[in-house]
């Protein structure tokens, strides 16, 4: 494994670079936890569209009692403006995670990785790229809810952006505006995937609900069936789940936290 020193000689870059951007909570600055104890597997952490690392923290936490180094990176465009979100590109999200993993897997340990939503989509570019021990895939999808999402491209120039309302205590992490051109970049991220899939052999753990809001779940067992991986595994929650799985307003917080821990501990 690499240093924690060198891990957090390089974090604090991103994190400087971050403020330099416009993040101003801490909380949505990029982390690293070192695992506890015995170690096992590093695993990268990525969050979702218009979401910040805020989001991974449970995970991370969970992850790093047991022992897993637990980076969590910041996607370009995310904790500062939903303006900034409208100039960036999916390939710069995507480089983001390639460097987490690049850094992670500086050592002997092959590195797992873990993505809520449009980070799942990422993590699994980056595993069509370079070998990664074990995937858990929160919440992917390969359609959003909404019947006009493949309809940002053009929507963009009539409207800029759409409001999505966030009850008071999420405000702080995530965006209330979500930018069409971002929604454009993921439609772009969507369909390179796609041609990637088939050929994705790394052992996946896949979790959705029916209650989501965002995304149409039964898009994330299509891209289950879909993989290579020789292990793999599927639950969906009811309706009582929402679509971030890892923060306090999933009802099923500590069964999702456990499904994620005993997946990697498996590797």
């Amino acid at each position: 494994m690499p240093t924690t020193g060198k891990i957090s000689e390089q974090l604090e870059q991103w994190r400087d670079q971050a403020r330099q951007e416009g993040v101003s909570h801490p909380a949505n600055l990029p982390f690293f936890l070192p695992g506890r104890g015995d170690k096992k597997s590093p695993v990268l952490l990525v969050h979702g569209f218009c979401a910040t690392p805020w989001e991974m923290l449970h995970p991370a936490r969970r992850l790093a009692r047991e022992g897993h180094d637990c980076l969590a990176v910041r996607l370009a465009g995310h904790g500062t403006t939903p303006e900034d979100l409208t100039d960036r590109s999916w390939r710069e999200w995507l480089d983001t995670v390639c460097r987490g993993v690049e850094l992670l897997a500086a050592g002997e340990r092959p590195v797992a990785a873990v993505g809520s939503s449009t980070g799942a989509l990422l993590v699994l570019m980056a595993a069509a790229r370079t070998p990664l021990q074990r995937l858990v895939l929160l919440s992917p999808y390969l359609r959003l809810r909404h019947y006009l999402a493949p309809l940002a491209g053009w929507l963009k120039y009539l409207k800029a952006f759409q409001q999505q309302p966030n009850p008071e205590d999420l405000a702080p992490y995530f965006y209330d505006r979500r930018p069409l051109a971002g929604v454009e970049q993921i439609n772009l991220l969507r369909n390179e995937l796609q041609k990637q899939l088939t050929a994705i052999e790394t052992p996946t753990l896949v979790l959705c609900a029916e209650g989501d809001q965002t995304v149409d779940p039964q898009s994330a067992e299509e891209i289950f069936n879909r993989l290579a991986s020789r292990e793999k595994r599927f639950f969906r929650y009811g309706p009582d789940v929402p679509h971030v799985l890892t923060i306090d307003e999933n009802p099923q917080l500590e069964d999702t936290l456990k499904r994620i821990s005993d997946f990697l501990a498996d590797g």
